[in-house]
């Protein structure tokens, strides 16, 4: 019967199927230019312009294709990306690095402290939090690295600099914000080097939410991908302006960089680096925001690349 159910549903909106099919790695054979084409339509119900983009997502698929810098891998990779950060901004903003692996089998889970995170260096979303280790159900946790381990996130999004990154995990230490329960994300869309937009993040785990704010710390009334709540009064960071700086900084050389911050105990530490925010598949709301946010990406001048 479920199965009976799926099918319908597929036959009425074919584009999930598009999606399901995608992240399973059944298209992981077509060519990275038709296989955007393809999600494109299948996540946002749009044909993809790559020969005049004009929007944030048509754009963010462009760069995909065409800017294809290989100091990209190091910094989307979560372990490689450190030395990059100390060099550039120090070391104090990194969050304290408690081990890192190259296999599950190599956690020693005894010496690991009672509360901490561990990542995969090589994706996103890739995350075991534990808050109580006698609480972790170990069993689910090393099954998700197992499955995350294997797995390389280019395939579904087409964001080549995923593609060669090693696979490794990162323990970090446990962190919580003012709210003493969660860790707001400060993300810092930058454009040539210029802060612009910022999303803040919250309630990730139940009823996730995002705030997006000016560099005046403004509320703007518009959504991506997730809703926004004008009610819930985010308290501008005391230390925005050095946070700002530092995000001016880390994407001063490239056309479009969203740089993630969190602030911890009026301290700055650093979140990650993306190029390609929600792989270029998120819903803009209203869509003229998304209109704006792709003016003000300026395209590098390559020649386009149509092999790929």
């Amino acid at each position: 019967m479920r199965v009976v159910k799926a099918i319908k549903r597929y036959i009425r909106t074919p584009r999930k199927l598009i999606l399901t099919l995608g992240m399973k790695g059944w298209f992981n054979w077509v060519p990275d230019r038709l296989y955007l084409k393809l999600i494109y339509w299948g996540e946002l119900g749009e044909n993809l312009n790559l020969n005049e983009p004009v929007t944030y997502n048509e754009k963010l698929q462009w760069l995909k294709l065409n800017d294809r810098n290989p100091e990209y891998n190091i910094y989307v990779d979560k372990y490689a990306v450190r030395s990059f950060i100390e060099q550039t901004i120090g070391q104090q903003y990194l969050i304290p690095l408690i081990a890192v692996y190259d296999k599950v089998e190599e956690i020693d889970w005894k010496s690991l402290p009672n509360k901490f995170i561990l990542k995969c260096t090589h994706g996103s979303g890739s995350n075991v939090i534990c808050t109580d280790k006698d609480k972790l159900d170990k069993k689910a946790a090393i099954k998700k690295l197992d499955k995350w381990m294997k797995k390389n996130w280019y395939w579904f999004g087409r964001e080549w600099p995923y593609l060669n990154v090693k696979p490794r995990i990162v323990c970090e230490k446990y962190m919580v914000d003012e709210s003493g329960k969660e860790l707001k994300d400060y993300k810092i869309f930058c454009f040539n080097g210029e802060p612009k937009i910022i999303q803040v993040d919250y309630n990730r785990f139940k009823g996730h939410k995002r705030n997006l704010y000016d560099t005046d710390w403004n509320y703007i009334p518009a959504s991506l991908q997730y809703p926004t709540d004008s009610n819930v009064k985010i308290k501008k960071p005391e230390k925005l302006n050095e946070m700002l700086e530092l995000a001016r900084t880390l994407s001063k050389d490239y056309p479009h960089v969203r740089i993630d911050f969190y602030y911890i105990n009026g301290k700055i530490y650093f979140g990650e680096i993306t190029f390609y925010h929600g792989a270029g598949l998120e819903m803009f709301h209203p869509e003229e925001f998304g209109l704006e946010m792709g003016s003000w990406i300026a395209l590098p001048k390559f020649k386009q690349n149509t092999t790929v």
